[in-house]
C-alpha cells in the first residue's frame, strides 16, 4: 500500500549520488548543487488514488503526480524529458524513467521506519536515507 509512504521525510543520508547523477548525464555544476541540495520527499494521496511525490529543498522543488502503473510524461529535477511509470512492487514503490533509449530506476521502500531510496542506473546505485518528520 501507498499509504506506509504518506508524510513528509528528512533526508539523513546519500551515498554514491554524484556517481548516480554521473551515469544519468548530470553535467558537473548540476552535479555540485545535487550533491548540497538535502531535499525534503513529501508524499501525499488524494481521494482519487493520485499520488504526489514533492521534493522540496531551497535550491529547488519539483513534484509528479501519477496513478499506480499509468505511464506519465516527468520533467526531472536536472531537466530531463522522461516517461516515467510508477509502480507498487512487494511494498517498493518503483519508478521507471525511459528517455533517450536509457532508462533509470528509483526504487522507494521503508526499512525499519526509515524510507530508502535507491537510484540504479546500470551497476550504478545510490542509496538516499530518509526519515519521517513528527
Amino acid at each position: 500500500m501507498v499509504e506506509q509512504f504518506i508524510g513528509t521525510w528528512k533526508i539523513t543520508s546519500s551515498e554514491n549520488f554524484d556517481d548516480y547523477m554521473k551515469a544519468i548525464g548530470v553535467g558537473f555544476a548540476t552535479r555540485q548543487v545535487g550533491n548540497r541540495t538535502k531535499p525534503n520527499l513529501i508524499v501525499s494521496v488524494d481521494d482519487d488514488g493520485i499520488v504526489c511525490l514533492k521534493s522540496q529543498s531551497t535550491f529547488k522543488t519539483t513534484e509528479i503526480k501519477f496513478k499506480l502503473n499509468e505511464p506519465f510524461d516527468e520533467t526531472t529535477a536536472d531537466d530531463r524529458k522522461t516517461r516515467t511509470v510508477v509502480s507498487l512492487e512487494n511494498g517498493t514503490l518503483v519508478q521507471k524513467q525511459s528517455w533517450d533509449g536509457k532508462e533509470t530506476n528509483i526504487e522507494r521502500e521503508i526499512t525499519d521506519g526509515k524510507l530508502i531510496a535507491k537510484c540504479i542506473m546500470g551497476d550504478v546505485i545510490a542509496v538516499r536515507t530518509y526519515i519521517k518528520e513528527a
